[in-house]
């Protein structure tokens, strides 16, 4: 990261006297001079910290993004993606996605935070795809959004009839989205999924792995789900972190009335490092986890009439 030169540290000492002496008018003055001048500066428990402004709008907030950002494309599907970090993996996942996706699927990626320059590295693939890929930039990290509001915010910024749901960790080796769009046509079907579970009902506290077919669950690693179906019953915005999200999800959709599945053959799709359970602090993830599953069982523990078909 550069650093910021003696006059622009200048101008962000004066504003923190500014502030300090409660002369916000001067403050927010001493702000704009600093962001035209190419920096941006952010206060922190210790004072402030300066860092070179992104060539690229950045929203405030996930909120000032929705309403600021209008549908992106009107094409039949699109892949909605949550960037919080790891930029070499942004650029593994969005190069696959743009050499094996269809040429009429447009991707939209949220970035949240920049963390490590991986807003960065989306912006510039952008600039190659203008026509394919649309990054949205928003200051607060994931952990301050939260799963379910960022995978329902790309929900309602895709205009599509489909919508992929996709982590950065699943990496597209060929045409995936075409069998997932051909499942979703199936009467009833409101989802498809390239990996489901079943839940266990002898203590509805775990799930295994499911076949091909009607599943009670869909992993949030690569899906598409009906838009309507999607809008009408979201991810839970409660759902901070995404482990167990995509269970409360799943289990919703199937209490809407709606089928998921897993499409007979195997998808050219491959599983990297996923972060967001490797790399994650362990106790917010054993917290937000457990907050997710807990409310699972409030609504749904019991209910085998929701879940998938079992062999007689």
């Amino acid at each position: 990261m550069s650093a910021a030169p003696s006059e622009i540290i200048a101008l962000a000492q004066r504003r923190q006297a500014a502030r300090a002496a409660r002369d916000f008018e001067l403050a927010d003055q001493l702000r704009d001079q600093i962001a035209t001048a190419g920096w941006i500066l952010a206060d922190t428990a210790d004072g402030f910290q300066l860092s070179v402004k992104p060539p690229f709008k950045v929203h405030a907030t996930l909120a000032d993004a929705l309403m600021d950002t209008a549908p992106v494309g009107e094409v039949g599907c699109g892949i909605g993606v949550i960037i919080d970090g790891w930029p070499a993996d942004v650029r593994t996942c969005l190069t696959a996605l743009l050499a094996f996706a269809p040429k009429e699927v447009a991707v939209i990626a949220l970035d949240l935070g920049n963390v490590d320059g991986s807003g960065l590295v989306a912006h510039e693939i952008s600039q190659s795809h203008p026509d394919r890929l649309r990054v949205i930039h928003v200051a607060q990290v994931l952990e301050q959004v939260g799963w379910g509001r960022a995978t329902g915010a790309l929900i309602e910024l895709d205009p599509a009839a489909a919508h992929v749901v996709m982590d950065m960790s699943s990496v597209l080796t060929g045409d995936a989205i075409t069998p997932l769009l051909a499942a979703l046509q199936e009467p009833s079907v409101v989802a498809a999924g390239w990996k489901g579970t079943n839940v266990d009902v002898s203590d509805w506290r775990s799930v295994v792995d499911a076949g091909p077919g009607e599943v009670d669950v869909l992993l949030g690693y690569l899906m598409v789900v009906d838009r309507t179906a999607a809008l009408a019953t979201p991810p839970n915005p409660k759902a901070k972190f995404y482990r167990n999200g995509d269970l409360e999800w799943s289990l919703l959709l199937r209490a809407a009335g709606g089928q998921l599945v897993v499409p007979t053959d195997d998808l050219p799709v491959e599983q990297g490092r996923h972060h967001g359970y490797h790399d994650s602090d362990p106790e917010l993830r054993e917290k937000e986890s457990k907050k997710n599953y807990d409310r699972l069982l409030q609504q749904f523990r019991g209910r085998v009439d929701l879940l998938a078909p079992r062999p007689s």
